[in-house]
C-alpha cells in the first residue's frame, strides 16, 4: 500500500481530521495539545502516516511505537490518555483539510477574504489549504478551530466570503443609476 510521512501533527477537529504541518520549532505540537485541551482528539504527533482509504481519501495515522505520544518542548514526552483520558484519542482518521503554519512575515501576502481555498496535494488527493501565520501571542489553536468549522460549513453552505461578495454585487447593482433615455 502506497503511503507517505507528514512532518506534523493530525488532530481529529469536529470530526474532521486536521493535519497540522509547518517547519520545526514553529508550535505544531502545541497547537495540537491545545486543540486536545479544548476537547478535540489527538492522531499522531510528529510523524504523521498517511495511505489512501479504501474510498480514495487520505487517512492518517501515527506509527505504533510512539502513538498517542506528543513531545512538547520545555515539557518532554506526554502520553495523551493519561492526561486527558482515553477518549482524547484516536488510532487513525480520515484527513479533510491541511493548516499550514509559518512564521510572520512583514513581507508576506495572507489570505484576507477567503473566497476560494487553495489546495494542498499528499498521495495524489487535493486537500483544502490554510495558511496561517504564527504571530508572537497568537492562539493559533483558536485559528485551526474555526478553520475546521468554516470547512465543514462550506461543505454545506457557500462560505461567509460568497456570501458578502454576493451582498455587495446586489447592493452596487441596486445602487447603479437608472439609464437616460
Amino acid at each position: 500500500m502506497e503511503h507517505q510521512q507528514a512532518h506534523g501533527v493530525l488532530v481529529e477537529v469536529l470530526g474532521l481530521g486536521v493535519l497540522i504541518v509547518g517547519p520545526s520549532g514553529v508550535g505544531k505540537s502545541e497547537c495540537g495539545l491545545e486543540l486536545v485541551a479544548r476537547g478535540h482528539r489527538l492522531v499522531a504527533d510528529d510523524v504523521v502516516r498517511l495511505t489512501r482509504g479504501p474510498d480514495g481519501g487520505l487517512v492518517g495515522a501515527a506509527p505504533e511505537v510512539v502513538r498517542h505520544y506528543m513531545e512538547i518542548r520545555g515539557l518532554g514526552l506526554l502520553y495523551v490518555p493519561d492526561l486527558f483520558g482515553p477518549g482524547a484519542v484516536r488510532d487513525e482518521c480520515r484527513v479533510d483539510l491541511v493548516c499550514r503554519l509559518e512564521r510572520w512575515r512583514e513581507d508576506q501576502e495572507y489570505e484576507r477574504v477567503g473566497l476560494e481555498r487553495p489546495v494542498e496535494t499528499w498521495l495524489d488527493v487535493p486537500l483544502p489549504l490554510v495558511v496561517l501565520p504564527v504571530r508572537p501571542a497568537g492562539s493559533m489553536a483558536t485559528l485551526v478551530e474555526v478553520a475546521a468549522r468554516d470547512t465543514r460549513l462550506r461543505r454545506t453552505r457557500s462560505s461567509a466570503a460568497v456570501r458578502l461578495d454576493e451582498r455587495l454585487r446586489r447592493r452596487g447593482a441596486s445602487e447603479q443609476p437608472e439609464p437616460r433615455s
